[in-house]
Parts: C-alpha cells; structure tokens; sequence
C-alpha cells in the first residue's frame, strides 16, 4: 500500500529582508518601503537627505548637489574690480596741474603707469563744462581725445620715439586739466577782451607743456619741435571746442 502524498509544503526562502508566502497568506498584507536615512556631517550637524537626494548620489550624479565654495576673488570692492585706484589717480592730477620739477613730484608715473579712467574721467567733465549752448560736443570732445591721441602716438612712433598708445591716451586726457582750470575764469572775465585772451593762451601753452614734458624725451634729440607743435594745436582745438569759437 503506497503512502497517500500529504498537502503540497510551501516554499518559504528567508534571506533576511525578503519572506515569499502564498497567495491565500497575502490577501492582508499591504505597506510601503521607506527610504534609507542618510545623514551627512557638516561641521557636527548632521543633515537628513531627502529620498530625491539619496537617489541621484546612487546613481552616481552627486555631482550635481555640490556646491562651490566661495571664491575670495569674487568678493573684491566694485573699485578693485575696475582696476580704478584714486589714490594713483588723484596723484597723477597733481602731477599734471603743477608741472614744475622743483616741486618734487615724480611725473612720470603719469606715462609709465597709463590707466583708463582717470582720462576718461577727465575728458567726460571736460565735455559737461563744454556743454552750454552746444550739447553735440560731447561726443566730438571724445572722438578728437581718441583720435588726436592715435595721431600723436603715430608721430612719436615715427619719429624714434618708445611710448605705446595707452601711455599716449592717459597724458593727453589728463593734461586736458589746465583747461578745465581755466573755464571759471572765462565765465567772470568773458566780457573782457584781452584778458580772456591771455588766460587762454596761458591754459593752452599750459595743457600743451604738460603733456610734451611727459611725452617728448630725450630720444627725439632735435626732432622736440615736431611733436611739441601738433600737441599745442590739439589743445587749442580742445579749446575752442569748450568757447565755440
């Protein structure tokens, strides 16, 4: 007599985190699966990543949760940023408003250490003051500063001379100051004739010498006259763009 085969056993593998059971053991069961916590450490604190965070790290775009530190070059002041030292500036005014070397300034820093905005600078307040009654000369005050420059500096070039356009640029937007000094007083003493005449001659020979001290050198030996000459008549032109005359 063969033995009767007893009710078939279930299979009911355990591997630690998974159970199988039957279909009819099943019909209650119902849950979730809950994220794994990870937690960083920053500094002691320790931070609970969410489950989208956890996700990307698994697969391998963590990358994308960094972030940057700081960049100390990234915090410097507006004016450093600019590259803009008014310190060097106010000290290049003074050089160019009192040219005279027995007062100890050391003037060539003007050419030797060129910079943008102070000419610039220069040259805008220049053109505000030129603004009365002729409000396009502005832009021809700029254009004739840019231009005239590149003219000066060719000639220098042509003529032996080491100096670069930049260096040119700067000694002749500065040295537009005696100028500047000079309009105040043509607004008091316009209306007298030769006076405002000598105070013009004395601002222009003023701007013009200037600048040539700064630009003309010792390597142009006889040829000072040809460079010194158109720089004097570009601030006559600078002039008479200011009175309209």
């Amino acid at each position: 007599m063969q033995p009767q085969p007893g009710p078939p056993q279930l299979y009911s593998p355990t591997n630690g985190d998974f159970t199988f059971v039957s279909s009819a053991d099943a019909e209650d069961l119902s849950g979730s699966i809950a994220a794994p916590e990870v937690k960083l450490n920053l500094g002691g604190d320790f931070i609970k990543e969410s489950t989208a965070t956890t996700f990307l790290r698994q697969r391998g775009y963590g990358w994308l949760l960094e972030v940057e530190d700081d960049d100390p070059e990234d915090n410097k002041p507006l004016l450093e940023e600019l590259d803009i030292d008014l310190k060097d500036i106010y000290y290049k005014i003074r050089c160019v408003l009192m040219p005279m070397p027995s007062l100890g300034f050391n003037r060539q820093v003007v050419r030797d250490n060129p910079d943008f905005w102070g000419p610039l600078a220069v040259v805008l307040f220049f053109s505000m003051i030129s603004l009365y009654g002729q409000f396009r000369v502005v832009s021809w005050i700029i254009t004739i500063w840019i231009f005239g420059s590149l003219t000066i500096f060719l000639l220098a070039r042509v003529l032996g001379g080491e100096v670069a356009y930049g260096q040119v640029l700067g000694v002749i937007g500065y040295s537009l100051l005696p100028l500047i000094v000079i309009a105040p007083l043509l607004l008091v003493v316009g209306s007298f004739d030769v006076v405002s005449t000598l105070i013009k001659l004395f601002g222009v020979f003023w701007a013009a010498y200037s600048a040539a001290s700064l630009l003309v050198g010792e390597e142009f030996k006889t040829k000072k006259p040809l460079l010194i000459y158109p720089i004097f008549l570009l601030y006559i032109y600078f002039l008479s763009l200011y009175t309209g005359v």
